[in-house]
């Protein structure tokens, strides 16, 4: 006879038919040949890179994106092999070898990525796809526009050598997310500067692109060849500036529950959790959720973190510890094993990414993304 299982302390419940449906509505969103690529980097933010992926790319995405290679390596070894994956953040000494084997897209922004990725395709004796990022206001990764024409200068000797091939000439905004922000032209008339640069020198770019997020849900100006949404694809607003979820016409794709391990009877005046900066005012019971800061659970949140427990929404009663932390529920009396509902997609009352990020003091992007291995993923297809 097959045991069914026990329900896990804890779970991230990851609405694969939401994440398609946001997917369709970001296509919807940009002109027909714009193409989609689907962002999954950092275990596609915490929901799952695999699984993702699949279902972004089932919903009509072209391309996928990383941040590292070894990420991206770990799609083609999971079979995602027909796809044209972008990886971009390399460091000196990583696998390009390898990338160059996996046919991955890979970022240079200087000339020592140049160099090593030419070294490896020499080694190799296949030619590389390469993307040339430009670095256009943003002061992160990307190349300078003083040091961009010695750049593109150097690529097209290699692909004249047939070691790089240069599909790809893309930037990233840095204040797409707060509309009318002046960066944003500013940034848009450097890329294009460099796009002219690069094109009137001889590059023949597959794509050209920088739209992330907002700049694919309210600049169409910014579309180019390739837009490439990240948490919006997971249907959370990149901004409350911009709108709510449901506004944009997405639905978030995660659910984070638990279920309340004790639930007792103690009496007013007793301290809850360490340092015990909540102390009851009268009798009341407390509720125990087993989850902490080692499953993502942000300790900033302390006091102020919202909770649906017996259909109401609670407070995160004192500090948020390593494994579990305490809500007051007030002298309601719910069984063990009651569900806790941590956030949502909000159509039961139950708080979202959003409202976490607001008690933390920072964006619902970290909400998803810190959510530890300790907590099990379940996969919902509808």
């Amino acid at each position: 006879m097959t045991e069914t299982p026990p329900p896990p302390r804890a779970r991230a419940e990851i609405d694969l038919g939401a994440l398609r449906a946001n997917v369709r509505t970001l296509r919807a969103r940009v002109a027909p040949h714009v193409r989609i690529m689907a962002v999954v980097k950092a275990d596609a933010y915490g929901h799952g890179a695999l699984r993702c992926a699949r279902a972004a790319l089932d919903a009509g995405a072209d391309w996928l994106g990383t941040a590292t290679p070894h990420e991206a390596l770990a799609l083609r070894a999971a079979g995602i092999t027909d796809v044209p994956v972008l990886c971009w953040l390399w460091t000196p000494g990583d696998p390009w070898d390898r990338g160059i084997e996996a046919g991955l897209d890979m970022s240079v922004s200087g000339m020592w990525a140049l160099d090593e990725v030419v070294e490896a395709a020499r080694a190799v004796g296949k030619t590389a796809r390469i993307q040339l990022k430009a670095d256009t206001g943003l002061g992160r990764n990307g190349c300078q526009p003083a040091d961009w024409p010695e750049l593109v200068e150097a690529a097209l000797k290699a692909e004249v050598d047939g070691l790089v091939r240069v599909t790809g000439l893309w930037s990233h905004f840095a204040c797409a997310d707060e509309p009318r922000h002046p960066s944003i032209a500013a940034q848009l008339d450097v890329f294009r500067s460099m796009l002219d640069h690069a094109e009137q020198a001889g590059v023949r770019p597959e794509v050209r692109h920088i739209a992330n997020s907002p700049a694919t849900l309210t600049l169409p100006e910014a579309h180019f060849d390739l837009v490439r949404p990240g948490i919006a694809m997971y249907g959370v607003s990149p901004s409350p500036e911009l709108g709510t979820s449901a506004e944009l016409g997405l639905r978030p794709v995660m659910s984070l529950k638990a279920s309340v391990a004790l639930v007792k009877h103690v009496p007013g005046g007793h301290g809850v959790s360490y340092g015990h900066h909540y102390v009851t005012e009268g009798e009341t019971t407390l509720g125990l959720v087993p989850l902490g800061y080692a499953d993502g659970i942000p300790r900033h949140a302390s006091g102020r973190g919202p909770v649906l427990v017996g259909g109401r929404v609670r407070t995160v009663a004192g500090r948020v510890a390593m494994d579990q932390f305490v809500v007051d529920l007030g002298g309601d009396d719910p069984e063990p094993g009651t569900e806790a509902v941590l956030f949502g997609p909000g159509d039961r009352g139950e708080p979202t990414a959003e409202d976490w990020a607001v008690a933390a003091d920072t964006i619902a992007y970290e909400i998803v993304t810190r959510i530890g291995a300790r907590v099990p993923r379940v996969y919902l297809e509808e």
